[in-house]
């Protein structure tokens, strides 16, 4: 196998980190990363992707591969890296040349490792997945936003119809018929009926932790108070990390 050119553009450079290094564990889902002149200058196949990668923000420079790279031995050599413990990188899938899939973990012992993060190499352009927690919350948050607007609109509404007037019916028509009016009591008993279903239900279950190192988003939702929230009106939903920080919505880093 191949040496690669250890640090591609960055070794050029010296070969150490950039001045400003956001924390390796952070969520960095909203931005990409693409370097056009790196690929202009060096082929993107299995054997380089890896130095392509370690140029980006995502890269932990305290990883086991980046020692192996210091000792001029391939940074993805599974022989070297299973005799090691800590933080590692592995690519997991690859369909040269379009895409690379590159797993963070965690390394205690020769089999025993720990899944942390997942990035890709799109086409030349790196992105961190979004962990699945997060896309669910986002979602399950977005069709309670809905579903509470939709009920807002209905109350709003069925509070204006009282009765139904057939302005377009003609007199004797209209006195026969008259006012038909909403029954409260039939309402009020679906309200207490779903009220003691929603008593019955088990309480939802804790969300799983997020593996060890990542740093989720801050939301400044919760650090309104209740006072600032008004009574009835349902909060925005989140941002979706795939609908609404999908790769083509990311800023370019």
């Amino acid at each position: 196998m191949a040496t690669p050119p250890v640090g591609g553009a960055a070794g050029m450079e010296g070969g150490g980190p950039p001045a400003a290094q956001p924390p390796p564990g952070t969520d960095m889902t909203g931005i990409c990363f693409r370097d056009q002149l790196w690929l202009n200058s060096y082929p993107l196949d299995r054997n380089l992707v890896f130095d392509y990668f370690a140029l980006s923000p995502f890269y932990d420079w305290t990883c086991n591969n980046e020692h192996l790279r210091m000792r001029s031995i391939h940074p993805l050599d599974l022989s070297q890296l299973s005799k090691m413990t800590g933080i590692e990188y592995m690519l997991s899938e690859v369909m040269e040349p379009h895409l690379f899939v590159i797993r963070k973990q965690k390394r205690d012992g020769p089999e025993k490792v720990t899944p942390m993060l997942t990035y890709y190499v799109l086409d030349g352009s790196i992105y961190q997945t979004p962990q699945l927690c997060n896309v669910f919350a986002a979602r399950v948050g977005r069709a309670l936003y809905y579903i509470s607007k939709a009920f807002t609109t209905a109350a709003s509404k069925s509070e204006k119809i009282g009765y139904v007037d057939s302005e377009n019916e003609s007199a004797a028509v209209e006195s026969k018929i008259g006012k038909e009016t909403i029954d409260f009591k039939e309402v009020k008993r679906i309200d207490h009926i779903l009220a003691s279903l929603q008593r019955k239900l088990p309480p939802a279950p804790p969300p799983p932790p997020f593996p060890e190192g990542y740093v989720p988003l801050t939301t400044t939702e919760s650090e309104n108070g209740p006072e600032a929230q008004q009574v009835g009106d349902a909060q925005p939903p989140a941002l979706d990390p795939i609908i609404d920080q999908g790769p083509a919505k990311r800023m370019r880093f």
